[in-house]
This record gives structure tokens, C-alpha cells and sequence, in this order.
């Protein structure tokens, strides 16, 4: 009976120790956030939005509706290019989108055969401190390629 006790502890302290990393992996977990616009075409973590399937599926750089996940805190911060056009890019958490009622993408570098209907769902791109004027048609949005 006492070698069973003796073998038991070193389980014990095993499955603590276990226990304890996979806490501190859903600490780290906890710690990213979605960002959508900032993928590098077929880089994109899963579940992008229309026109891609999951991981690595976006067709185009800095996809408005393909997301990937950074550090919690760092989406809107991080430094792009600017478009063709000269206009800043920006990321944008999951939850900004969900505070603005939004659909899951950014209405900015989508590939051109995306539905109209569900662009006008996306967060309307930022150009600097301002919106896109409401002028702008959809082309301007779209990518050809």
C-alpha cells in the first residue's frame, strides 16, 4: 500500500502541472484578438469572410473581410501600407465591428467578385481620422485582380 501512495504523487503532481499549462494556454489565447485588413494574401487565420473558406484561403493583401489574430490591444495600431490611392490603412478588431453593428470585413480591398450586398454590411473604410465619402462608388473598394 505505501508503494501505491509513493506512485500516486508523481501522477498527482503530472496532472497538476498539466492542468496549469492549459490554463496558461487559454491565458495567451485570451490575450489575441481578431483583426480583419491586415492578412497578407493566403495568410489569414480561419473562417475569413465570403469568397474564402477558412486559413490561408484570402486572395488578396490586407483583404478587408479576411482576419488574423494579434496581440489583444495592437489591431488599430499596427502600420500598413497605404492603397493605390494613397489613402492610410487601418486594422479593426472583431469587437469594433460588433460595437458598430457591422458585418465581419472592412469595405476596402475585397476581391471584385464579392456580392455588393455584403460589402454594404462591412465597416466603411478608413482613410486617416475620416470615413470613406458615401459617394465613392464600390469599385473604388473592390480590387479587379
Amino acid at each position: 500500500m505505501t508503494k501505491t501512495k509513493h506512485n500516486a504523487a508523481p501522477l498527482l503532481a503530472a496532472s497538476i502541472a498539466a492542468a496549469l499549462g492549459m490554463a496558461a494556454g487559454a491565458a495567451q489565447a485570451q490575450e489575441q484578438e481578431r483583426c480583419y485588413g491586415v492578412s497578407m494574401a493566403g495568410e489569414n487565420d480561419c473562417a475569413a469572410g465570403p469568397g474564402t473558406s477558412c486559413a490561408g484561403t484570402s486572395t488578396l493583401d490586407y483583404q478587408g473581410n479576411a482576419w488574423t489574430l494579434v496581440p489583444a490591444g495592437t489591431c488599430a495600431e499596427m502600420m500598413l501600407p497605404e492603397d493605390g490611392m494613397g489613402h492610410a490603412r487601418m486594422g479593426v478588431s472583431a469587437e469594433m465591428l460588433e460595437e458598430g453593428g457591422y458585418g465581419p470585413g472592412i469595405a476596402r480591398d475585397l476581391p471584385a467578385s464579392l456580392d455588393p450586398a455584403i460589402v454594404a454590411t462591412y465597416m466603411p473604410a478608413m482613410m486617416g481620422d475620416d470615413m470613406m465619402h458615401d459617394d465613392m462608388s464600390d469599385d473604388t473598394m473592390m480590387d479587379e485582380g
